[in-house]
């Protein structure tokens, strides 16, 4: 009874969840900013097709689910990775989980994220035979650091939130002329405050697990005249490992995940994301996913290496996602676990 209680009131809550932002979505589509708060950074979750609420996961991990790194068994899981976005955007980011007395006081997290868009040339209005006149070149730029906590209530239920400060900049604009013809520039900067939360269910039946999440939550914010929001994410997954359905195999030498998510984003329609991972001694990994609708991009592809030794791992994932008219995404992070 205790077991369908939960999940109910958890159906219960994700459906009214689910209902408000749909009701936000009337106004607010398409209109959220900060959209590198959306970006998918860890090459497993990527090639994963983003699939992975309902999995447990290393460090990487915070920035899909906090709570998915309720469980972790080592003192110290470090995840550092880069990223290749279209338009020869270039995300790097690192997330550290600390697991003190075994996890027993719980997970600490931090996590820390730099987008670079590169230089644009800055020009304003100009009466002259061109129309314009150049000023330069400047450089937008975005972070985000955070702090997680996520603990395990019990063997089935785990639960996390994080705190997120987000800042970008848009560079600085010319405002208005001087009488000697020099130039008063406004900076376009802003930061906000966001939050994360998590939950992850063991059902016990075999390997099923259950997840939500909500990502992005926080107040509005402007640069100039027009209020907008951060992109908002709501999740609902469940995973499996396939594996469990066979008799006579090796769980220990063979594994095949599978997960699905449904997705409700403020700024775009709801979303259906399937992942599919076989794992061989715990070692090799290979990983397919797959995302519907979607505009440019459906699958993704990924592999992943890993060792360990004791209590020491170290492991390195890629994924390759195909987006259509605009160059291939590329992800790679490295992961270490003392």
């Amino acid at each position: 009874m205790k077991k369908i209680f939960i999940i109910i009131i958890s159906l219960i809550t994700g459906t009214l969840l689910s209902g408000r932002l749909q009701a936000q979505d009337q106004q607010k589509l398409a209109q959220s900013g900060m959209k590198f708060m959306s970006a998918t950074l860890d090459a497993r979750t990527a090639g994963l097709g983003e699939a992975v609420t309902a999995l447990d996961g290393n460090a990487a991990f915070l920035f899909a689910n906090p709570s998915s790194v309720a469980r972790q068994e080592n003192l110290v899981n470090a995840t550092a990775g880069s990223m290749t976005w279209i338009a020869d955007i270039k995300y790097i980011y690192g997330a550290v989980t600390f697991a003190p007395s075994g996890g027993d006081w719980g997970v600490i997290g931090i996590t820390a994220m730099n987008v670079d868009y590169g230089d644009f040339i800055e020009t304003i209005s100009s009466s002259n035979t061109e129309g314009f006149v150049e000023l330069g070149t400047f450089r937008p730029y975005a972070l985000s650091l955070g702090v997680s906590y996520a603990k395990a209530l019990n063997d089935k239920l785990a639960l996390g939130g994080s705190i997120k400060y987000a800042k970008q900049s848009l560079g600085a604009a010319v405002t208005s002329i001087n009488a000697d013809g020099s130039y008063v520039k406004s900076d376009h900067v802003r930061g906000v405050m966001a939050f994360d939360f998590g939950l992850l269910y063991r059902t016990g039946f075999r390997s099923l697990n259950f997840a939500m999440s909500v990502k992005n939550f926080s107040q509005e914010t402007r640069f100039e005249k027009e209020n907008f929001q951060l992109p908002l994410t709501f999740r609902m997954g469940l995973s499996f490992n396939a594996v469990d359905l066979l008799e006579n195999v090796d769980k220990n030498m063979h594994s095949f995940l599978l997960a699905v998510d449904a997705v409700h984003n403020r700024d775009f329609p709801e979303q259906v994301n399937i992942g599919a991972e076989y794992t061989f001694m715990n070692t090799i990994s290979l990983r397919a996913g797959y995302n519907t609708p979607a505009d440019e991009r459906s699958y993704t592809l990924g592999v992943g290496v890993k060792q360990s030794y004791q209590n020491y791992g170290l492991g390195v994932d890629y994924s390759y996602t195909p987006y259509g008219i605009f160059d291939a995404v590329h992800r790679v992070n490295v992961s270490v676990s003392l």
